[in-house]
């Protein structure tokens, strides 16, 4: 089965990427990649420009991966944290954006992995089911390759499939890899107006017809928020531009996420009134303050989404670190 083929069938016609239009590919994206689909970031772009991250191992329009940062030069396994002791009641979504980033951007990166290496996360995936799936996977930081893990048999190994990629320099249309991301993200500024104006002049994703201004701020945010390796101001930066915009709310309580962690939780709906219907959750460590997860809700109940559990730079595809 030609994998990169059977993912663009699934992206044909599909409208600029947009979380909630993507809601009923989402399933079908899934299977693809359980079943050893590709492991991709699409860029959609004019010139040099930021798209959207779709990958084909995990139930969410966007992969939340190396977010989870920290010091560690290689790898980090995420642990349930201990519960601290933290008021939610009465918070803003600015408020707690600009916590957030005034936490992380002091915080030092992870080591930028050498170009042959492999950046390997494992995704707890999560469905309406309640179901939770493990789904790790691996792209090269250079991005020439990726690879996951097949169906295979109770009892039996899963098969390592790897798939050659050329993301950088436009090799493969609008595909970036990692590095290309990394770079960009590095390159923001400090502020989050600053940020924004940022973002617009690059015009990450080409706006829908009739979308706001707001709207299509929160897309451009939101796929920068799936890169595979981010720095620590790059992220205080998104946080602080997300904070600019309408629409957030905070729950006013700890909730549970795919790794059974007690995480903060912070929905927004793109028209920027809250309502029921479709929106996107993003999930915080209650003490680093760094997005572990993201949700799809639909009319307040999660319909998918996916938590990391671990993340490492490793040396070869089917490592964990």
């Amino acid at each position: 089965m030609d994998e990169m083929t059977q993912v663009r069938e699934l992206r044909a016609g599909a409208p600029v990427p947009d979380r909630g239009r993507l809601a009923a590919g989402r399933t079908r994206l899934t299977e693809a990649a359980r079943a050893g689909g590709r492991h991709q970031v699409l860029w959609q772009r004019r010139e040099f420009v930021i798209v959207a991250v779709v990958a084909a191992v995990t139930a969410v329009a966007v992969t939340v991966t190396v977010l989870l940062g920290g010091t560690a030069p290689g790898s980090r396994k995420v642990e349930p944290a201990r519960t601290p002791a933290v008021s939610l009641k009465g918070l803003s979504a600015a408020q707690l954006l600009e916590r957030a980033a005034d936490l992380v951007e002091t915080e030092p990166d992870v080591t930028v992995p050498r170009a042959d290496q492999w950046i390997y996360t494992l995704q707890m995936s999560e469905a309406s089911t309640a179901a939770v799936t493990e789904m790790p996977s691996w792209i090269r930081y250079d991005g020439t390759a990726a690879a996951s893990e097949g169906i295979a048999p109770k009892g039996q190994r899963p098969q390592l499939i790897v798939t050659p990629m050329h993301l950088e320099n436009g090799g493969e249309g609008d595909d970036r890899s990692p590095r290309e991301m990394y770079r960009v993200l590095k390159a923001l500024p400090a502020g989050g107006e600053q940020t924004l104006e940022f973002l617009r002049h690059e015009n990450a994703i080409a706006d829908r017809k009739g979308q706001t201004r707001a709207d299509a701020d929160y897309t451009e945010i939101s796929v920068l928020l799936g890169a595979h390796l981010m720095t620590s101001k790059g992220l205080a930066s998104l946080y602080r531009a997300l904070a600019t915009l309408p629409g957030g709310r905070v729950t006013d309580h700890l909730v549970k996420d795919a790794t059974g962690r007690r995480v903060i939780a912070l929905t927004y709906v793109r028209s920027g009134t809250l309502k029921s219907g479709e929106a996107d959750q993003w999930l915080f460590d209650p003490q680093t303050y760094r997005m572990v997860g993201t949700r799809m809700l639909l009319d307040d109940k999660a319909v998918g989404g996916g938590s990391t559990a671990a993340w490492a730079v490793v040396d070869k595809a089917g490592e964990r670190g």
